[in-house]
């Protein structure tokens, strides 16, 4: 069962996602979260703080990312590729919502750019060349982006990764 914190993390998410910045306003978080404003301010005091929650959410999303990294090249690059084509799960979602602060929470950008190397570490360890293994996370994180915003071509970012992946069994 999801704790009210939690609650009101996803009801954030959910007013960034669909109205932007300006319709994640405390009340209207707190009326989606279905707590009292009163509620919200317990566990987040400003505003501030409940974006800095959001982006937390983020750094706990990549050090599970870190952890669930296989440690042989050939399996990390795969790992790596394939879930940079998953955009509908719930970290995505957090990472959606926490592109909406950019521009408007001074905070996000270094948090954001914090997150993508914290996310691709397990990488850079499996992988020995550092220009391969930042090859490896750019591809990824350029299919990502692409996912995540609805576009991309399935067949031709599968044989990317392919490529991509032919590069790092030869290295």
């Amino acid at each position: 069962m999801a704790t009210t914190r939690d609650r009101i993390l996803d009801a954030l998410q959910d007013a960034l996602v669909e109205d932007g910045p300006g319709g994640a306003t405390l009340d209207a978080v707190a009326e989606r979260a279905s707590v009292s404003k009163g509620g919200l301010l317990y566990h987040f005091r400003s505003k501030d703080e409940l974006f800095t929650g959001l982006l937390d959410r983020l750094d706990a999303g990549a050090a599970a990312a870190d952890a669930a990294t296989p440690a042989d090249p050939d399996g990390a690059a795969r790992w790596y590729l394939d879930g940079s084509q998953s955009a509908d799960g719930p970290e995505e979602r957090t990472l959606l919502a926490a592109l909406r602060l950019l521009g408007t929470h001074a905070p996000a950008r270094a948090r954001m750019a914090r997150y993508l190397d914290a996310w691709a570490a397990g990488l850079r360890r499996a992988v020995p060349d550092p220009e391969l293994a930042r090859l490896v996370q750019l591809v990824g994180d350029g299919l990502f982006l692409h996912a995540l915003l609805g576009g991309g071509d399935p067949a031709l970012d599968g044989r990317v990764k392919d490529a991509v992946r032919e590069l790092v069994r030869r290295a």
